[in-house]
């Protein structure tokens, strides 16, 4: 932290440390010195300003430093914390896993709305590339009849989101697995091909030659393997789509979520297959195309 008077309280500690930040680049200063310092005196925000005249420990400034220090080298608050909120609850997060965004809560938010006009007892959703498992405990949480299959090629991403399922009481009704796409769901899971009732995915979707252009806190802690949709960022969508085609039962969801940019493409890549139906793009809190919604087309479901 900068040079100056010594500081003695907490709210001393904290302009100090929001100063520091700037300086580094963080874009939200000062959101991220209460982050941390809430953190490492174990409270909440509010728990902060009521306690704002209170001095800190030698323990807690030096963890608090190192916290900051941390930040002030580009490494996102959520790996430094360990959690990350999301909707209604929090995650845990490690660097093998993307940190859920609110963009991914829309993407729940559209699944789980559509899944409760259902009917039946059961409903089988596969969360392909679940990473921390956020759209795999999202459902669940928002939909108690989904029996949800989380799929990850990552194994150290796969024991994040089975340690967020288990923080959650979720182990009976949600599955996670180490694969490629769908392809558990192809190797003996209960249903099988043309049974699901909907695929939820936030897919990578940077296209490579952009990687060196994210912010520095994404480009250089979060995992490639998550980021990297190929040379357009759309290689993940042409094999997941016809993939969840085969997998999702007539009239079915496929729901995505997409770049920016990426509405018309993966729009038209569903159109142009000829299995889909009632496709829709939805945008952002910014305007911006973000979940691409699709039914498996009744008539050509094998």
């Amino acid at each position: 932290m900068s040079a100056g008077a010594e500081p003695r309280t907490l709210l001393d500690y904290l302009r100090l440390a929001a100063d520091y930040l700037k300086k580094r680049g963080s874009s939200s200063p000062r959101l991220d010195a209460e982050l941390l310092l809430a953190h490492v005196l174990g409270l909440d925000r509010v728990g902060l300003y009521v306690n704002f005249d209170r001095p800190l420990t030698r323990a807690e400034v030096d963890a608090f430093r190192d916290a900051l220090r941390r930040r002030g080298q580009g490494e996102p608050v959520a790996y430094i914390v360990g959690e990350k909120p999301f909707l209604t609850t929090s995650l845990l997060v490690t660097p093998a896993v993307l940190i859920p965004r609110p963009e991914t809560e829309l993407l729940v938010e559209a699944a789980v709305g559509w899944l409760r006009g259902q009917p039946g007892p059961q409903l089988w959703v596969a969360d392909v590339g679940t990473g921390s498992g956020a759209i795999a405990v999202g459902v669940a949480l928002g939909e108690p009849r989904a029996r949800v299959v989380a799929v990850d090629i990552s194994p150290e991403a796969a024991d994040v989101a089975r340690r967020n399922v288990a923080r959650h009481g979720l182990e009976d009704r949600v599955q996670v697995l180490v694969g490629d796409l769908l392809s558990p769901w192809f190797s003996g899971l209960p249903g099988g091909p043309g049974r699901l009732d909907a695929v939820v995915s936030n897919p990578p979707y940077v296209a490579t030659d952009e990687l060196a252009a994210l912010p520095r806190d994404v480009r250089d802690f979060e995992p490639r393997l998550a980021l990297d949709g190929g040379p357009d960022g759309l290689a993940v969508y042409r094999r997941l789509i016809p993939m969840a085609a085969a997998a999702l039962r007539p009239g079915g969801l496929l729901a995505l979520e997409i770049g920016a940019a990426q509405g018309t493409a993966v729009a038209g890549m569903l159109a142009a297959s000829g299995a889909w139906t009632g496709v829709r793009v939805e945008k952002d809190y910014g305007g911006h195309d973000r979940v691409v919604l699709a039914l498996r087309r009744e008539e050509d479901a094998a």
